[in-house]
């Protein structure tokens, strides 16, 4: 069995989704590494670096493509674009798909009979956790999202006492304390910020706590705010609009507000409204991590810096590629960790009795097979005939 690695082709991404330290693991267990020229260059990882590690290096996509019997990537193919022409029946592939976002894209891939795995269905459960994509990029996100705006900020984040007086540290507001938020609280506070959060969850308040943040609490019914796998529940829109007014008197209060909150499959929940924005003071800047699906914050939009009244909002969409080399490290152990989970005897063996498996597997057989997923792609469908 080979499997190859493609260099990634969306615009400004940087990862590689196997680096030469994780390809010793796969060659290891006895399967052959082809791997496409520079497609670790971005993140730091020469080509002659994976051929030490036991790779074969190929000159271009169509070649790695046409050989490989297991595609690893980072960002999944998109319909109608030239990764998806590349692949063929019964091939497999690993990746970030966000299937419960884009259903055209796992249809495309279900179109062309691809079995198709995707890591941020990794259910989270302990012996996951070497697997545990979508926490491995939080992570990066939350970190970067604080340097993000801290170089955007006309404020210095510690206090610091000078000859020339003293200065008072910034204040920081985290909105949303999954596992972005809380990487994004205990980055602040190395930054000598002082630092509050709030999440809809009363039981991460401990966590927040023990970054030595405050823990932001309102007058809100919570006790249905976690769902499955820990993640936030979707509210009504009533309880968003009161969300929204309790918040407000703390984001206008902040110097930085991070925003995390994202339920998946849905449109983000609007957290901070246009007339908040506008009341706090110039030079205050927002990151809204969740600007590609909606956003937390209005007036955001993807990828792009908003002056609003001399507040700059940012929708920064792929924090982790600006940390390439780590990223990769990172998400090269989860993508690995799980190939190598699904590998028997140097060959791919998809047990549905294994929780693992089952809940990450998209397609196979020429059909979206995951179960949310198909009910999304089905209601989908009949919305379109039916409108």
């Amino acid at each position: 069995m080979i499997v190859g690695v493609p260099k990634e082709i969306a615009a400004g991404e940087r990862r590689v989704a196997v680096t030469p330290d994780t390809l010793r693991g796969l060659v290891r267990a006895g399967l052959s590494t082809i791997v496409e020229k520079d497609a670790g260059i971005a993140a730091g990882f020469p080509d002659a670096e994976y051929e030490r590690a036991g790779a074969g290096v190929v000159s271009d996509a169509a070649t790695l493509f046409g050989r490989a019997d297991v595609v690893l990537k980072v960002q999944g193919p998109r319909s109608g674009g030239t990764e998806l022409a590349h692949l063929r029946s019964g091939q497999i592939l690993v990746a970030l798909l966000r299937p419960l976002d884009r259903l055209e894209d796992a249809l495309a891939l279900a179109a062309r009979g691809v079995t198709a795995f995707a890591m941020e269905l990794i259910p989270r459960i302990t012996r996951a956790q070497s697997m545990d994509a979508l926490s491995s990029q939080a992570n990066l996100a939350g970190y970067r999202a604080v340097l993000v705006a801290s170089g955007a900020l006309p404020k210095a984040f510690p206090m610091m006492v000078t000859a020339a007086g003293t200065i008072s540290p910034a204040h920081v507001l985290v909105i949303g304390a999954g596992v972005a938020g809380l990487q994004a609280i205990a980055t602040a506070r190395r930054l000598g910020a002082v630092v509050e959060a709030y999440d809809v969850r009363p039981a991460v308040k401990e966590q927040v706590q023990s970054l030595g943040a405050r823990f932001v609490e309102l007058d809100l019914e919570t006790k249905d705010a976690e769902g499955a796998g820990g993640y936030a529940r979707a509210q009504s829109e009533e309880y968003y609009a009161r969300q929204r007014a309790l918040l407000g008197e703390r984001v206008r209060a902040a110097d930085v507000v991070i925003t995390t909150a994202l339920v998946p499959g849905q449109r983000a929940p609007r957290l901070v409204d246009e007339d908040t924005v506008r009341g706090m003071r110039p030079g205050s800047v927002v990151v809204d991590l969740a600007a590609e699906q909606g956003g937390n914050v209005a007036l955001s939009r993807p990828d792009e810096a908003v002056d609003v009244q001399g507040v700059t909002v940012l929708g920064p969409t792929n924090l982790p590629s600006e940390v390439a080399y780590h990223a990769s490290q990172m998400y090269a152990r989860n993508v690995t960790s799980f190939l190598l989970h699904v590998v028997k005897e140097g060959q791919i063996r998809i047990d549905p009795e294994d929780e693992i498996t089952r809940q990450t597997l998209l397609a196979r057989g020429g059909e979206v097979v995951h179960p949310a997923v198909r009910d999304r792609t089905t209601a989908a469908a009949a919305g379109r005939s039916g409108s």
